[in-house]
């Protein structure tokens, strides 16, 4: 049986509360059509929110951006999704080029929606104009990288309130099956119990996630600008991938809850670099040397990249830990890999994604001694998860260890993700409304992430 993107987003977004917060409709949407504006797209995931096109969403994208590689990339990304054979987009493209593509875009206006995916050093200005000039946002993570840029935020968050716009970055990680699938399983008591308060060395949530730099997207090689190699502009991995880990922490840990900056209190953080030889960057970027603006972080000709990062921290008073780890390449017949623990007090709830699992995201649960977990469990699965996602069996594989077999319909990828984001976002604007916890729990969020990079520098 085959699922629309649509019925997908159904079944996989359960974290999405009943409860909204009040936004009020702009003008243009009062149209019913959503106008989507593309700045400055210096990352691909600008591209993946086009490999699909929406109802109610006009078909021509206004882009406004500077002259360069990275958006003629975006714009041969968006051709390539128009003449494809399979379910081809027909997207026009309205280009703006010149170094006051902002001011362009602010001034004409002919969007009411900006997607921005780039530099994220840039991001954060880009959210404040826009806001202040009534636009909604719709932006890639991270929307901050340092603490002078966690104050904009915050300002620009207290702006949209007030000319009543949406901030919305793209969380794609909750649409990920696994990981929606264990977010289920941890509500269900009978199966998970109560969440342990865990401790620094036994987190009660573990999250690691394993990326790399040379990779194949919508089946090419990823060229990467230079840029995403100097921290100064990407960030450092301590904030860029750990926007995922923790929004996830967050969206598992207490669903549909406010949280809040004083419900975090940092433990423990570090960052360490991953070096990369002139080749290898050569292979990624297309350039034969380091720009001038790397040099300050090369040594023997080699490029430390302080892309990894790790923290540990309480969040209403449990204990969680994220980690982001950057190679250069992946081996043959694996890429980017995940890996979860939710403790519970009758079972833990375990992702895991490497050789044995093919390097595809599988879920355990391992009994930790309740009696007749195996009736336990095949009952929750056939009544509970069933009827969300049919076909799901449970296969004991272990001592008290049981794998959680998810039909393949359901893992549509990473790419497929950028879809379904949308369309959840497509539905807020379309109502008005945001969940009254999106907005406190992004700036929880960002705080978590920007507390996490202070603690790692000071404890050099």
């Amino acid at each position: 049986m085959k699922y629309s993107v649509w019925t997908l987003l159904m079944l996989l977004c359960l974290g999405c509360g009943q409860k909204k917060e009040n936004v009020k409709k702009t003008e243009e949407n009062s149209t019913n059509m959503v106008k989507l504006m593309t700045l400055d797209p210096g990352h691909f995931h600008a591209a993946l929110v086009q490999k699909t096109m929406y109802n109610g969403v006009d078909s021509t994208i206004y882009v406004f951006a500077p002259q360069g590689p990275e958006v003629q990339d975006f714009l041969s990304k968006i051709k390539s999704y128009n003449s494809r054979s399979e379910a081809p987009t027909h997207w026009k493209v309205n280009t703006y080029f010149g170094d006051d593509y902002l001011e362009k875009m602010i001034a004409q206006k002919p969007g009411n929606v900006m997607v921005v995916a780039g530099k994220n050093s840039k991001k954060i200005d880009y959210i404040l104009a826009a806001v202040k000039a009534g636009l909604n946002v719709y932006a890639d993570k991270p929307l901050v990288i340092n603490p002078e840029g966690f104050q904009k935020l915050e300002q620009a968050f207290k702006i949209a309130k007030e000319k009543g716009v949406m901030i919305y970055d793209i969380m794609t990680e909750r649409f990920e099956v696994t990981t929606a699938m264990q977010k289920q399983f941890s509500m269900l008591p009978m199966v998970f119990g109560e969440l342990e308060d865990g401790s620094r060395v036994n987190p009660a949530i573990s999250k690691e996630s394993v990326h790399h730099f040379f990779k194949y997207v919508s089946g090419q090689p990823l060229v990467r600008p230079a840029w995403f190699f100097d921290v100064n502009e990407e960030g450092e991995g301590i904030v860029d991938v750990t926007t995922h880990l923790v929004d996830l922490v967050q969206w598992e840990l207490f669903p549909d809850q406010i949280i809040n900056r004083t419900d975090i209190e940092m433990v423990a953080a570090k960052r360490w670099p991953t070096v990369l030889t002139l080749e290898e960057f050569k292979k990624v970027t297309g350039l034969d040397s380091f720009p001038d603006y790397l040099k300050k972080d090369i040594e023997d000709n080699k490029l430390k990249v302080y892309c990894n990062g790790e923290m540990v921290y309480k969040i209403k008073g449990k204990y969680a830990k994220v980690s982001v780890i950057w190679n250069y390449q992946a081996p043959e017949g694996t890429g980017d890999t995940h890996y979860s623990i939710m403790r519970g007090t009758k079972s833990d709830l375990i992702i895991k994604q490497g050789k044995e699992e093919n390097y595809k995201p599988t879920l355990y649960i391992e009994n930790k001694g309740t009696e007749n977990f195996d009736a336990v469990l095949g009952n929750v699965v056939q009544n509970t998860i069933n009827p969300m996602y049919p076909g799901t069996t449970a296969e004991k594989v272990g001592d008290n260890v049981w794998k959680i077999n998810i039909p393949d319909q359901f893992k549509i990828g990473h790419e497929a993700h950028f879809a379904q984001v949308t369309q959840n976002y497509l539905k807020y604007l379309e109502e008005g409304k945001l969940p009254n916890w999106e907005v406190p729990n992004m700036i929880a969020k960002y705080y978590t992430t920007i507390e996490g990079y202070k603690m790692a520098k000071e404890m050099e």
